[in-house]
């Protein structure tokens, strides 16, 4: 990298852009003299921490950025011995005090979002003592405190009594009726540190006194009166013994400052670049910039790039080279781009390898580049005898001399021009080619119709142009690569109104070679505008889908979310049915238990059977008509319900395994499993003979008790009508019942418990309370 290069390029404006968003000094120093690294690691470590810095940024997070002083001067005197003034220790405190904030700010959780900035603040010192020192001492305004040592505090006490008593003296005296008219003014003032009064001239004698200075006419003397010449003289005493006890405390402090002074460079170096990533970011927001993709194959892809330094509506640009091509040659007319184009992929590099984003479009890539060189503008010199064409030459001839790898950049603006056309377009290949046998990423601009060719039929060269508008007679300023530049110079003619007939002399004066060229050209041009707007209408109609999908997925979401809320009031409404009905169990129980015979009880359970099945049948919802998978004909404008949504719709289309249904405001496609139409079914005769079994739940339910006195029975007689009325008590619905088997010699109860422990609807089985008969019974619990 040499200067020129910045220069021609303009990279110190973008430098003095980036300098002013810079919150230091030291700061706005490291932005003005930053330069492109070339190594990949270092370019991506600065490309981290300007990214960084911009997630931090735009977090909203107060980022402890003031505070920071330039203290090399200062550091330097510390550490020779010198004594500071109050104003550079409250700079060295101020900045201390930044260092710790700033450690302090990346141990917290910025740490994880920012690893690279977090990692160089971590080298910070932070130096508590001598921050606490100066805080305790110096003011921020730069002056000691007067808390700062008892002795201090002790004699500026003295200082402002004796003023005090300076002052009312000479109060008195100025205001007094005797001696105001002995006065110049009615005032007080110092000369020489000492408190005085103007007299006039001509009453010197009247108000004896020490003179200190005289007005310039001589009319005025500023002289001391005796009565506050003792008073004065104390005053000035204790001053001198203030400013020693001043000096004293200032070379304490210096002392310290001095100790540290090595650590406290160091962070001055850190703070430096933390303020530095700190502006890049800032810039990289104003600029609406990127972070590039560095590559290590010397590869350059720019996308929807933007000169950083053009202001207003800029036509951002598309430039590729160094994979498929090596060489890019760009024609096309005057004012037309070319040069901004050379300059954008040239500044953009420098910028990327100096850790700023580009104003380019996300995905864009940058390759490491050791060397960029170019050549643009005339800088023809009379001085030197240098014409256009010398000076372009003499650059050209110094970037050969320096070029000699695949991993420079050079830019050549108008290649050739200055000289003859033919020998010119000549030379501008031969050099062409020898960048291109070195493996130097070139871009190049001409006027000259033989590159074009040259680019066509090189391996490793490609064509490039901007676009034209024969209409409008102007540049559109987009970059076309592949695409040779078209001459335009008959179009411009004919719209400026010259005779046809001189065109159409004109056109048939050219080879036809080159009229078979130039109609290529147009008819690829003219197939290139057609796809554009082909390609711009499939991109309008990819966004239109896209956001009717969104549109689709929200309503879903909100479908998805109100059967959420009908499923929790209907778990809300379940829970209380169960705490009723438990209430009622227990008020059951209780009665049951409190019956005094077996028919009594028989009866209340019926009863309460009974209602229980009042309530069950009012809570039933009847079931809707094709319940489950549909296997019938479905057809176009049929109503159905949509399973799990809850919501109804109509048939739009069908296909062998699919509907479009019109569910509201949605349209979506639905298996046809899912759907049930919305039709009345005609109910079936029930076929001869055939057993209903919810009327028999119902007939056994009013009938059966719910326990069985098994007393007096063998175990064989005991266990078959044990086994027989389980299964009428599961088919009556019953939850529990009571298998009541006696006390005795403990065999009828061991039966009964190993049979109801293998039974396979009973879920679990205790003996009865105290209240129930105790081991005398046996509660079983039945499964529903």
């Amino acid at each position: 990298m040499n200067e020129k290069t910045f220069r021609v390029l303009e990279f110190d404006k973008i430098l003095s852009r980036l300098s002013t968003y810079a919150s230091s000094q030291l700061g706005k120093e490291l932005a003005l003299t930053l330069r492109p690294a070339l190594t990949s690691p270092a370019i991506k470590e600065a490309q981290a921490e300007t990214t960084e810095a911009c997630r931090l940024t735009q977090s909203g997070e107060r980022i402890p950025l003031g505070g920071i002083h330039d203290l090399r001067a200062a550091l330097k005197k510390a550490g020779l011995g010198g004594v500071l003034s109050p104003e550079e220790l409250a700079a060295v405190g101020e900045t201390c005090r930044a260092a710790r904030l700033f450690r302090e700010f990346f141990r917290a959780e910025q740490g994880e979002t920012a690893p690279t900035l977090a990692a160089l603040a971590a080298g910070l010192t932070v130096f508590p003592t001598l921050e606490a020192e100066i805080e305790r001492a110096i003011e921020p305004e730069g002056r000691v405190k007067d808390n700062a040592t008892p002795q201090l505090y002790r004699l500026r006490s003295q200082i402002r009594t004796f003023q005090n008593r300076v002052r009312d003296k000479l109060e008195a005296i100025v205001h007094g009726s005797e001696t105001r008219k002995y006065l110049q003014e009615s005032l007080v003032t110092l000369r020489n540190g000492r408190y005085v009064i103007p007299v006039k001239q001509e009453y010197r004698q009247v108000l004896p006194g020490i003179v200190h200075d005289q007005s310039a006419s001589g009319a005025t003397l500023f002289i001391e009166p005796m009565a506050i010449v003792e008073i004065n003289n104390q005053l000035r005493q204790v001053e001198a013994e203030e400013e020693k006890e001043v000096a004293r405390i200032l070379a304490a402090l210096s002392v310290l400052v001095g100790a540290e002074a090595a650590p406290a460079l160091v962070n001055l170096e850190i703070l430096a670049r933390l303020d530095l990533a700190f502006a890049k970011a800032r810039y990289s927001l104003a600029l609406g910039g990127t972070e590039p993709v560095i590559n290590d194959q010397a590869y350059l892809r720019l996308l929807a790039a933007r000169h950083p330094l053009l202001e207003g509506d800029v036509v951002p640009i598309d430039l590729e080279l160094g994979r498929s091509f090596q060489t890019l040659v760009i024609t096309g007319p005057n004012t037309g781009g070319k040069t901004v184009s050379l300059k954008t992929a040239g500044l953009l590099t420098l910028m990327a390898q100096s850790g700023l984003h580009i104003p380019a479009a996300s995905g864009s890539e940058v390759g490491v580049f050791t060397g960029i060189y170019c050549d643009i503008g005339d800088e023809q010199s009379i001085e030197q005898s240098l014409s256009t064409f010398s000076s372009h030459m003499t650059n050209i001839i110094s970037i050969l001399k320096e070029v000699q790898s695949g991993a420079s950049l050079v830019l050549l603006d108008e290649l050739g021009a200055g000289t003859d056309p033919a020998e010119g377009a000549t030379l501008a290949i031969a050099l062409l080619e020898e960048f291109h046998r070195r493996g130097v990423r070139t871009i190049a601009t001409t006027h000259y119709g033989d590159l074009k060719v040259f680019a066509y039929n090189t391996q490793g060269v490609q064509n490039a142009s901007v676009e034209f508008d024969p209409q409008t007679l102007a540049p559109t300023y987009r970059l076309l690569i592949g695409l040779p530049g078209r001459s335009n110079a008959f179009a411009v003619a004919s719209r400026l109104g010259l005779d046809p007939a001189i065109i159409e002399r004109a056109r048939a004066l050219l080879s036809p070679g080159e009229r078979r060229v130039e109609d290529l050209i147009g008819e690829i041009m003219k197939e290139r505008q057609m796809l554009e707007e082909e390609r711009r209408d499939a991109s309008v109609l990819r966004l239109r889908v896209q956001r009717e999908e969104q549109e689709l997925k929200a309503e879903l979401a909100q479908l998805k979310a109100k059967r959420n809320e009908l499923l929790k009031e209907a778990r809300e409404e379940a829970r209380a049915l169960v705490r009723e009905t438990r209430r009622e169990m227990e008020n059951l129980l209780r009665s049951l238990q409190e019956a005094a015979d077996g028919s009594a009880r028989i009866k209340l359970a019926n009863q309460a059977r009974a209602a229980m099945e009042e309530q069950l049948e009012a809570l039933t919802e009847p079931l809707l008509p094709g319940a489950g998978e549909y296997q019938g004909e479905l057809e176009v404008g049929m109503k159905v319900k949509l399973a799990g949504f809850g919501q109804e719709g109509v048939i739009l289309d069908l296909n062998p395994e699919n509907a479009l249904v019109q569910a509201g405001a949605v349209r979506l496609w639905v298996e046809r499993g899912k759907l049930t139409p919305l039709v009345e079914e005609k109910k079936q005769p029930a076929a001869p003979g055939t057993i209903k079994m919810g009327a028999l739940a119902q007939q056994k339910a009013k009938t059966i008790s719910p326990e069985l006195d098994l007393r007096g029975m063998t175990v064989e007689e005991a266990l078959q009508v044990t086994d027989k009325y389980l299964d009428e008590a599961i088919l009556a619905g019953l939850p529990w019942v009571r298998l009541i088997h006696g006390k005795g010699t403990g065999a009828l109860r061991a039966a009964i418990k190993d049979y109801v422990k293998k039974h396979p609807r009973v879920r679990k089985y205790r003996w009865g309370e105290t209240n129930e008969g105790g081991m005398g019974v046996t509660v079983v619990e039945l499964e529903r």
